[in-house]
C-alpha cells in the first residue's frame, strides 16, 4: 500500500478521528484509524464502537491496499511537519511516513485491518434533508441541558421526536428543559422518537454549515448524518424518555420582561459571591425593579438590580444561578420574558418577539 497525501488536508480529517476516538490503548484496533486507498482516494474510518465516522480524502495511490495506524501517534507526526506533500508506504506491519520536502522518516506498527470493526452499510440507509441553520440552532438551544446523571440514562442525550411536518427537539435533567420546534420535516416519512447521545451531536455541531442542506436518518438503533463528504452514525440511546408535555405550563399567571444583556450583567456580579455547592440565587421582581442577590457562606452577599417590565404582586423565586447563565449564551434575541405562577411552580424562559423554542425552569427550596 503506497500513497501521497497533503499534510494539511489530512489533519483536517484525523482531527475528527480523534474526537471519536475514545482510547490511546497502542494494543486496541479502536486506537486505530483505517485506511482504504484505492482509484487515487483514501477512505478514512474511525470508530469507538458507539460513534462512527468516515470521510474521503482525494490522494495519489500507487498500491492501493487497506491498513490501520494509531490515530493519536498519527496525528504527532503530522503536527510535526511543515505543509506539503507526504508519503504513506506500508509494507506488511511496517509503515514508513516521509515528508517530500523534509529530511525526516517515521516508522509505526500497523494493525491488521480485518480486526477493525465493520461500519453499518452507510449508503443504503434512507436519508432525508434538513436546513442546517435549522437543525444547528435546534442543537444548540438543547444540548447544554441534557442530565449528566447517568442512573437516569434516559435523559442522557437529546430526545428526536417528529410530529406532524414538525421536528421537536427536547432536553432535560429534571429540574430544567429545552424545547425547540421547527416546520422542516414536510414530505418526511414517519420515524421513531429518538434519544440521541451529545458526543455525535457535539461533534456533527462543529461540521454543520452556516447555509445549505444536511441529510439525516433515524432507524430503530441508529441515527446517521451526512454533511458534505462526512459521514457520521450513533447508536441512540435505549430507554423511554419522560413525559416532557406534563411540565410544560398551559397557562401562566404573571409575566415579567428584562433586557437580556442587562440580566446577563446582573447574573455575572452575583455569581461572585454564589454558593458553590447549590447555585442558589434569588429574583425579588417588584412593580419596575428585579433584584437578584446570592450569599456564599461565611463570606458574603452580592445583590444585583435592573429595570423590568412587570406589574403584579411582589414575589421571590429561587433558582439555580446555571438555569439562567446557560440558555443565555445561546439565546440570540435582546429581550426576555419570564412567566411564572407562584414560587414553587415551573417558570418558562421565552424571548421577544416569541419565537420556537423556550426554557422551562424548576425553582429551588428558599433558604
Amino acid at each position: 500500500m503506497k500513497f501521497i497525501f497533503d499534510r494539511d488536508a489530512m489533519i483536517k480529517e484525523i482531527s475528527i478521528a480523534q474526537e471519536i476516538i475514545s482510547t490511546k490503548n497502542v494494543t486496541s484496533i479502536l486506537s486505530n484509524v483505517l485506511f482504504i486507498a484505492e482509484n487515487n482516494t483514501l477512505t478514512i474510518k474511525a470508530t469507538d464502537i458507539k460513534v462512527t465516522f468516515e470521510t474521503k480524502l482525494p490522494v495519489e495511490v500507487f498500491e492501493p491496499g487497506t491498513t490501520t495506524i494509531l490515530c493519536d501517534k498519527f496525528m504527532s507526526i503530522l503536527n510535526s511537519l511543515p505543509s506539503g506533500e507526504i508519503e504513506f508506504n506500508q509494507n506488511d506491519i511496517k509503515v514508513i511516513i516521509n515528508p517530500i520536502a523534509t529530511k525526516a522518516t517515521f516508522q509505526l506498527k500497523s494493525m491488521a485491518s480485518d480486526q477493525f470493526p465493520e461500519f453499518n452499510t452507510i449508503d443504503e440507509i434512507k436519508y432525508f434533508e434538513i436546513p442546517a441553520s435549522e437543525i444547528k440552532e435546534m442543537i444548540t438551544q438543547t444540548i447544554f441541558a441534557i442530565s449528566d446523571d447517568e442512573t437516569r440514562y434516559f435523559m442522557n442525550g437529546v430526545y428526536f421526536e417528529k410530529k406532524d411536518d414538525n421536528l421537536i427537539l427536547v432536553a432535560t435533567d429534571g429540574r430544567r428543559l429545552a424545547y425547540i420546534e421547527k416546520n422542516i420535516c414536510q414530505g418526511v416519512e414517519n420515524f421513531k422518537s429518538a434519544i440521541v447521545p451529545p458526543k455525535i451531536l457535539n461533534i456533527i455541531l462543529k461540521r454543520i454549515p452556516s447555509e445549505g442542506n444536511i441529510q439525516l436518518s433515524i432507524t430503530e438503533k441508529n441515527i446517521y448524518f451526512k454533511i458534505g463528504n462526512y459521514k457520521f452514525s450513533s447508536i441512540l440511546i435505549d430507554g423511554q424518555f419522560p413525559n416532557y408535555t406534563r411540565v410544560i405550563p398551559e397557562k401562566q399567571t404573571f409575566s415579567f420582561e428584562v433586557e437580556k444583556k442587562d440580566l446577563i450583567d446582573a447574573l455575572k456580579r452575583v455569581s461572585l459571591l454564589v454558593e458553590k455547592s447549590s447555585q442558589r440565587i434569588y429574583f425579588n421582581i417588584t412593580s419596575g425593579n428585579l433584584i437578584i442577590t446570592s450569599q456564599e457562606n461565611e463570606i458574603g452577599t452580592a445583590k444585583a438590580e435592573i429595570p423590568c417590565m412587570y406589574d403584579g404582586m411582589e414575589i421571590t423565586i429561587a433558582f439555580n444561578y446555571l438555569h439562567f447563565e446557560e440558555p443565555m449564551k445561546v439565546i440570540t434575541a435582546d429581550r426576555l420574558k419570564i412567566e411564572f405562577t407562584e414560587s414553587m411552580r415551573a417558570v418558562t424562559m421565552k424571548v421577544i418577539p416569541n419565537a420556537d423554542y423556550f426554557h422551562i425552569i424548576m425553582p429551588m427550596q428558599m433558604e
